[in-house]
């Protein structure tokens, strides 16, 4: 004897299979890194959905389609493209990608003009169909333009914030593993500060395995991590986008990789340690200013900062890192 409502195999009444809620993802901006997000979420089953939004009516339709035609070949989802925002709607994440293009030789902090007009134009229409999402800005310069979004969007700091330094940190161990001859996955090291020029490796606290970095002293006969080898490469980390774009035009697949990871902490609510940019008060005596330490990520957003120990001059760099932040946001009157 039922009340009427018919009940499926599992038990499940077909109201609640209406109701049922799935994780969302938007996508804004369908462009070589958005098209490439999308591809790498889809691939790792990070969301149910994905929402890919552009002004762009023909290419963001195609991109819908072409990854819709390969999801036999990965986990189910819906895939979905328009350039009506709604599209967006109730999405649990929203990735910003869309952003005037990076053209060879040109700094990210010459990009912020045209891109924080985009952010004033957009945002508040996305804050108006997914007012709960978590929403993370990519779009470089990242930490001027999550700056400028959290003061146009009014959200609270844990609710937005930037893909910050999580690429530049897998850059760094990606080369102190090829140094050392070790899996990546077994170098433990952050960078800090600005996506950018004045970013910094931490390296008084990074480790490799339980070894701390600074007492390496090689094996395979790849030698230790001295200064000069050290300098190499966080020379080379920060000049790797540049090396990036001169020979292709964007970077992309592994800032897609980076903002899936970053998206798969906050939907499976994984609390990883991430180093993301966001609203900074009283981290080692820096406020207001969005730069990238890190950070505690969830389904609550961006959570507690690590209280990392610093060298001094560690701890200088990133005051350094935060000054010059600082200075560009309040030319654009933030």
């Amino acid at each position: 004897m039922t009340d009427g409502t018919d009940i499926d195999e599992e038990g499940l009444g077909a109201s609640d299979r209406r109701v049922r809620r799935t994780s969302k993802l938007a996508i804004v901006g369908a462009g070589a890194v958005g098209a490439t997000m999308a591809y790498a979420a889809l691939m790792r089953g990070a969301a149910r959905t994905v929402a890919l939004y552009d002004i762009n009516t023909a290419k963001v339709e195609a991109e819908a389609l072409d990854l819709g035609h390969g999801v036999q070949f990965m986990p189910m989802a819906d895939v979905v493209g328009s350039d009506d925002i709604a599209v967006c709607a109730d999405a649990d994440v929203v990735m910003f990608t869309a952003g005037a293009k990076q053209r060879p030789g040109q700094t990210r902090i010459e990009l912020a003009e045209a891109t924080i007009g985009l952010v004033k134009k957009v945002l508040p229409e996305l804050v108006a169909v997914a007012p709960d999402a978590t929403y993370v800005m990519v779009t470089n310069p990242v930490d001027i333009v999550t700056y400028a979004a959290l003061k146009i969007s009014g959200l609270p700091p844990n609710q937005l914030f930037g893909s910050g330094t999580v690429l530049d940190s897998s850059r760094l161990r990606y080369l102190v593993a090829q140094h050392t001859g070790v899996a990546v996955q077994n170098v433990h090291a952050y960078i800090a500060g600005e996506h950018g020029d004045t970013e910094l490796p931490l390296w008084s606290s990074a480790t490799i395995g339980s070894v701390p970095l600074l007492d390496w002293q090689g094996l395979h006969g790849s030698g230790p991590l001295t200064r000069e080898v050290r300098d190499r490469i966080a020379r080379e980390v920060v000049e790797s986008a540049y090396r990036i774009i001169e020979g292709k035009g964007a970077t992309n697949y592994a800032i897609a990789l980076a903002g899936s990871r970053i998206i798969e902490a906050v939907l499976k609510d994984e609390r990883r340690i991430l180093p993301i940019s966001s609203l900074l008060d009283d981290y080692h005596g820096i406020s207001d200013v969005c730069l990238s330490v890190p950070t505690l990520v969830g389904s609550f957003g961006a959570g507690d900062r690590l209280p990392i120990p610093m060298s001094v001059d560690e701890l200088s760099g990133l005051h350094r890192s935060a000054d010059a932040l600082r200075e560009v946001a309040r030319s654009f009157g933030f």
